[in-house]
């Protein structure tokens, strides 16, 4: 019996540890790798203190987030996003990998910015999810497509009751905080939802705590980062909900219905080159 119980002990941490794992990597992309060497450099340190598994894999995993990752990164022909032209909305997305692009769509990213500069613009860009450093066709959970440094997630744009344009978000991760459709507008939420669709209105629940209630949905603001993105040679793609086009009057070819297999783009932006 005791022998059985013993097995069954080491089966389930066999089982949970595999699961760890994989959830990091899942998360990070290295930080599955990143324990399994916590692991294995546990049972080589003789110092109880640093050969504790938490300890050494929290500090493995920042010296190689913000020493190693971003010079093997180039490798892989991605960079971190430039800082100068987009800042994180929360700063998380850095410490978890995901702020990684082509080079290309960092230069699309600066020349938008230069774009509503010369336009006297109070707009600023701040980025959502990225991609990863490494592994084209590697999924960036729990996006579809963004797995080949071509794509990147920005903020809309808010602005105060009085009108002026606000570099804050309506929630933490800067995701899930809509600017739904009006009364008068074709609701793509709701058709998509009615076919079956449901997680297309799953961004509500990782929002990871709203905040800033008195900020308000920027038509002016928003409008005038999309024209500043579309005037890009090296953009694609822009997904944007159907409701928001209208109302912010944007026709271009590039402006794309991203389909109900996806989520709702009434809190963010996608684009890609």
């Amino acid at each position: 019996m005791a022998i059985a119980l013993g097995k069954l002990k080491r089966f389930t941490r066999f089982i949970s540890y595999t699961l760890l794992v994989l959830f990091l990597t899942a998360l990070t992309q290295i930080g599955g790798v990143v324990l399994l060497l916590a692991s294995i450099l546990k049972y080589r340190i003789k110092n109880r203190l640093l050969g504790n598994t938490p300890i050494l894999f929290f500090g493995l995993y920042l010296a190689s987030t913000f020493l190693i990752v971003p010079y093997l990164a180039p490798l892989f022909g991605r960079e971190k996003v430039n800082h100068f032209a987009a800042t994180p909305t929360n700063y998380v997305t850095v410490l978890l990998n995901r702020n990684y692009i082509k080079p290309g769509l960092n230069d699309l990213l600066i020349r938008t910015l230069h774009q509503l500069q010369s336009s006297n613009s109070d707009v600023q860009l701040h980025y959502l999810d990225a991609n990863f450093p490494f592994i084209d066709k590697f999924p960036l959970l729990p996006h579809l497509s963004h797995s080949d440094g071509k794509k990147i997630d920005l903020s809309l744009v808010y602005q105060t009751p009085k009108g002026t344009i606000s570099q804050k978000q309506k929630s933490r991760s800067g995701y899930g905080v809509f600017a739904g459709p009006k009364d008068h507008e074709y609701d793509q939420i709701a058709r998509c939802k009615s076919d079956g669709f449901i997680q297309y209105d799953y961004p509500k629940y990782v929002t990871f705590g709203k905040v800033n209630d008195k900020l308000e949905f920027s038509e002016l603001g928003t409008s005038q980062l999309i024209k500043a993105i579309l005037k890009q040679p090296e953009l694609g793609k822009l997904f944007i909900e159907p409701h928001l086009k209208t109302r912010l009057n944007l026709n271009h070819n590039k402006i794309r219905y991203h389909g109900c297999r996806a989520v709702r783009h009434d809190d963010h932006i996608h684009l890609q080159l």
